[in-house]
């Protein structure tokens, strides 16, 4: 009789060699390559988690709430927002109803919407969205460096001061790190300046973290100096990425995250087998597939660190597989 793993396996998309880089992938390659390959090239589906869920809300309605007029802007009318993107989220992927299947009084699920919306609230205190116009929400950035190499993700919010300084944000609905775990956490966001700087010659003035669930902001200011940094890190890596695909070798980086780890029953550390490995050595890339409109949602980039509970395994949204998926 099929286990359920193997079930999955069969059903996964089909693998592929790796194309690009998002910040999502680099860091699960970083924290552990089993898991990397897991999500890239085998695309196991993992299961929805409430946390990275209820990130891919906070998400949605902070990016929509500049629609409306900044007088607008209020509190209250960004906490009234949130079940109406809740019902959105679901309609799009049915599955994450699963999250709350077993609470037919539906208690659980307010519970889950008032903490949502609490994290709404909180972005208030930290930022005044009356006084902001960004020039890009939920903006996907692309470019391909002369070594080849694609870089890509999503930057939720792009401000540009009237002196035309650039400034990145991005939302956590977790804890900021402490500080000697910042430089992690900062990763991400030094990706997408070097992406940036890369397309358009213009390094960000500002790189800011904005820390939901501990009301916390984290901020950097970039150099070009910093950027090439990141950028031969950035090579280095994906030379072990590509080395590895050839290879067939993923090894497991066990750690505190793999508590909560959707892949312990193939993963060799928890007693399991991987499913036998896909790819053929050598093999050519295919061409990337560009985001279609429902890559807008938010999904779950790991940021090395030290973990505090689920919420480390994905601060940003939709639970499992990144939107940022190479």
């Amino acid at each position: 009789m099929d286990t359920s793993t193997e079930k999955a396996v069969r059903a996964a998309p089909a693998p592929a060699r790796p194309v690009a880089l998002s910040p999502s992938r680099a860091s699960d390659f970083l924290q552990c390559p089993l898991l990397y390959r897991f999500r890239v090239i085998d695309k196991l589906p993992e299961k929805p988690s409430e946390a990275a869920t209820r990130g891919t809300v906070v998400h949605a309605v902070l990016e929509r709430l500049f629609d409306a007029p900044a007088a607008e802007r209020t509190a209250p009318s960004a906490r009234s927002m949130v079940p109406g993107e809740w019902k959105k989220l679901l309609e799009k992927r049915p599955e994450l109803a699963e999250l709350f299947a077993d609470d037919p009084e539906g208690k659980r699920l307010a519970r889950w919407l008032a903490d949502a919306e609490a994290l709404v609230e909180r972005w208030f205190t930290l930022e005044d969205p009356t006084r902001l116009e960004p020039a890009d929400r939920e903006l996907y950035v692309e470019t391909v460096l002369e070594s080849g190499l694609r870089l890509r993700g999503f930057i939720d919010r792009v401000d540009v001061a009237p002196t035309g300084e650039v400034r990145l944000v991005d939302y956590k609905t977790g804890k900021a790190p402490r500080p000697e775990y910042s430089e992690g956490a900062l990763f991400q966001m030094k990706f997408y300046a070097l992406v940036l700087w890369r397309l358009r010659g213009l390094v960000p003035r500002r790189l800011q973290l904005v820390y939901l669930g501990s009301g916390d902001v984290l901020t950097y200011d970039p150099s070009e100096a910093d950027l090439r940094g990141v950028e031969r890190k950035l090579l280095a890596l994906w030379d072990a990425i590509q080395k590895a695909t050839d290879s067939g070798d993923w090894r497991p980086r066990p750690s505190k995250l793999c508590n909560w780890c959707d892949h312990r029953a193939v993963c060799p550390e928890f007693g399991g087998t991987p499913p036998p490995y896909p790819l053929v050595p050598g093999a050519e890339a295919a061409e990337p597939v560009l985001p279609g409109p429902e890559a807008a949602e938010r999904a779950l980039p790991v940021i090395p660190g030290p973990p505090s509970g689920p919420d480390a395994a994905g601060q940003n949204g939709a639970a499992g597989q990144s939107k940022e998926s190479s």
